[in-house]
């Protein structure tokens, strides 16, 4: 079965129809302070992603430095790609995304991005 993986813990979002995506498990806990905390946090997300595999998901919650750590060792884990769920306001429930950096390098798509923005 899938795992869903949650930054981290919070009590201000109702997740649970993430679990239409699978197992939650939660990476970080609450009130993590990444600033303070780099490198533990990074060690942290590299042993709870150890088997993070094209089947499971992130759901990017909490402190932006935190989901950017765990999306990179994440794509580490898994060939430079993930999915992640994004909540939907209007349809009132997460859909899924998949990051393929290694895919869209190659098809130049990443590339041709970037020549718009300089």
């Amino acid at each position: 079965m899938p795992t869903v993986f949650a930054v981290s813990e919070t009590g201000q979002h109702n997740i649970s129809s993430a679990l239409d995506f699978g197992d939650i498990v939660t990476i970080l806990p609450p009130n993590a302070q990444v600033a303070f905390s780099v490198a533990p946090t990074v060690r942290r997300a590299h042993r709870v992603l150890e088997n993070f595999s094209d089947e499971d998901y992130l759901l990017f919650i909490g402190d932006p430095t935190a989901m950017s750590i765990v999306a990179v060792v994440a794509a580490q884990r898994n060939n430079g790609r993930f999915k992640c769920l994004k909540w939907d306001k209007r349809e009132r429930r997460y859909i899924p995304i998949q990051i393929d950096f290694n895919s869209a390098f190659k098809k130049g798509e990443m590339q041709n991005e970037f020549d718009e923005y300089i």
